[in-house]
């Protein structure tokens, strides 16, 4: 019998591979740590809501570099920062959930992944966007929140 770590371990595997990555755009980076075979760096990316058109977030994150990191084996570290922005007129292109994983990045080959979850304040008419990891045998309190107000008289349509 498979132990139980294993089979979550499996688990994780399977859905990470058959869940879709967000499609982002590299922005810019800075490199914090050089090496010979390729710098550690921050990047920050954009995140384009896939249900709330006019709604771009602004993920910084640590990518780890050197031979791990140009092989795609590194384990990026778990610090992440968000700042989202209304960059457009802002369009629902269908309801959308009280709360739900709009993006996630894979920070390692299986085991952590990058999550921006968003969240509806009705009561102040807002998009709140959460970014936080987890990995498949214990997460991470570190976390990052940005908000952006719908403008007055447009509803968000929750399901």
């Amino acid at each position: 019998m498979k132990s139980p770590l294993l089979r979550v371990t499996l688990a994780f595997a399977v859905t990470a591979l058959l869940t879709p990555l967000a499609h982002s755009e590299e922005v810019g980076s800075v490199n914090t740590n050089f090496h010979v075979t390729g710098s550690d760096r921050v990047v920050v990316e954009a995140y384009d809501d896939p249900i709330v058109q006019g709604i771009t977030c602004y993920v910084s994150r640590a990518r780890t570099g050197g031979i791990k990191g140009t092989l795609g084996i590194a384990e990026d570290p778990t610090e992440a920062s968000i700042a989202c922005r209304q960059v457009g007129a802002i369009k629902f292109t269908g309801p959308v959930k009280q709360q739900s994983d709009v993006f996630s990045v894979s920070m390692s080959l299986i085991f952590k992944t990058l999550h921006v979850v968003r969240i509806v304040d009705a009561k102040r008419n807002s998009l709140v966007y959460l970014t936080y990891s987890d990995r498949v045998a214990s997460g991470s309190a570190k976390n990052s929140v940005s908000a952006v107000a719908v403008p007055a008289g447009t509803t968000i349509p929750l399901k």
